[in-house]
């Protein structure tokens, strides 16, 4: 038996600035063709929810729409950056999340299918200080703990890093050291079988510290070469994930009918002209 999770990433939706809405739109219709078992956006919800609250509401309209059953976690658009993230846009705070509660229920969560756990984290929260950080990483060991013989599937906004845990750049693209290390930590001595992304708006797949790390492209947009190094497949799309009741697990790079492949570059009332 096969638990297929169709995973969507930075669909960057709102109603006031609707320029992605149509590929999600598509990717919806290609979902109701695969019918997975569950679809997961891995955060970067809202194009700006993290300052309109509008973006949440419109994108959390567009996922209603959906003939699947879906989960969320939110990312750095949605409830504001991690606060070990030099010269972020926002920066976390509880008011941010308190919308996203609002409107899209628990940031973080688990789920049993046949032999695997499924947890989503609220990247965001990691190196807050927040009472919420401490009660996720209690809630994630606890999950960790209770698996048993069940493989861990993770689903994080940020990648946890480029190529190794040990990485010390800090930045915006990866999950900084602090930051990891309350992930990590919480995990003690369990890898998951699979860490599932977004955020770096790329397909990639790479095996490092005993796990199979994926990234998810976004839904939406890509970000040209001259502002973000190319460490995978640049293409709108989605991915599918294989969850099998051996243990095993395989994932693909869907290309849905339809979409348009967009460059941010082109969008500079989004979030602004690159220079």
């Amino acid at each position: 038996m096969t638990f297929r999770v169709a995973q969507i990433s930075d669909t960057h939706l709102s109603a006031e600035k609707p320029f992605f809405v149509a590929n999600f739109k598509r990717i919806g219709e290609a979902l109701a063709r695969e019918l997975p078992d569950l679809v997961i956006n891995t955060g970067d919800i809202s194009l700006d929810g993290a300052s309109r609250e509008s973006d949440l509401a419109e994108a959390r309209r567009l996922h209603d729409a959906l003939s699947v059953p879906y989960l969320c976690i939110p990312g750095n658009h949605d409830v504001g950056d991690n606060i070990d993230v030099p010269n972020a846009h926002n920066r976390f705070d509880a008011e941010c999340r308190a919308r996203y509660l609002r409107h899209f229920g628990r940031d973080w969560w688990h789920v049993d299918v046949p032999a695997w756990r499924l947890i989503g984290v609220n990247a965001q929260l990691f190196a807050s200080g927040e009472d919420a950080a401490r009660e996720q990483g209690e809630l994630i060991a606890e999950a960790v703990a209770g698996a048993r013989e069940r493989r861990i599937a993770l689903f994080v906004h940020k990648p946890l890093f480029d190529s190794h845990e040990q990485e010390d750049v800090v930045g915006g693209r990866f999950l900084n050291p602090s930051s990891r290390r309350d992930l990590l930590t919480a995990f003690g001595d369990v890898r998951p079988a699979l860490v599932a992304c977004g955020h770096v708006h790329q397909f990639r797949e790479t095996e490092a510290e005993g796990s199979r790390h994926v990234w998810a492209p976004s839904t939406a947009y890509f970000i040209p070469d001259t502002r973000q190094p190319r460490y995978g497949r640049k293409e709108v799309g989605y991915v599918i994930h294989d969850l099998r009741d051996d243990g095993t697990h395989a994932s693909r790079f869907v290309l849905a009918r339809g979409t348009e492949n967009l460059c941010i570059a082109d969008f500079p009332a989004a979030y602004g002209p690159m220079h």
